[in-house]
């Protein structure tokens, strides 16, 4: 399971990196957002990829920090999906902005030549 969770990362990520590099902004938010998902990914991978395991401690099961997963990286992936939702709200409005004022979506503000 974790090859896979490895490989799903490494796949979003290189996704991600290839969409910012795009000419296009809409290209580059939707490699932003990518680049996003795989960090989150990444984060809850953090604390343990376990099925069926509680995150908090059971008495009948012990003490055993091995037997749970960890809220942590839960509750910050939470919030950074929240974030990363609003942020993408606001590039969005940004870019329908810079193309109503420049008449182009290019990131450098002009179309290639050619």
């Amino acid at each position: 399971m974790e090859l896979i969770f490895a490989l799903a990362v490494g796949v979003m990520a290189g996704s991600g990196i290839y969409l910012i590099l795009r000419p296009r902004t809409f290209q580059v938010i939707i490699g932003l957002s990518l680049l996003a998902y795989a960090v989150n990914l990444f984060i809850f991978a953090t604390g343990r990829l376990r099925l069926d395991a509680p995150p908090v401690i059971n008495p009948t099961l012990g003490g055993n920090p091995a037997l749970y997963t960890d809220p942590l990286p839960q509750a910050l992936v939470l919030t950074a999906i929240v974030i990363g939702f609003a942020t993408t709200a606001l590039f969005l409005v940004v870019l329908l902005a810079a193309r109503g004022l420049s008449g182009t979506d290019h990131v450098d503000g002009q179309e290639a030549e050619g």
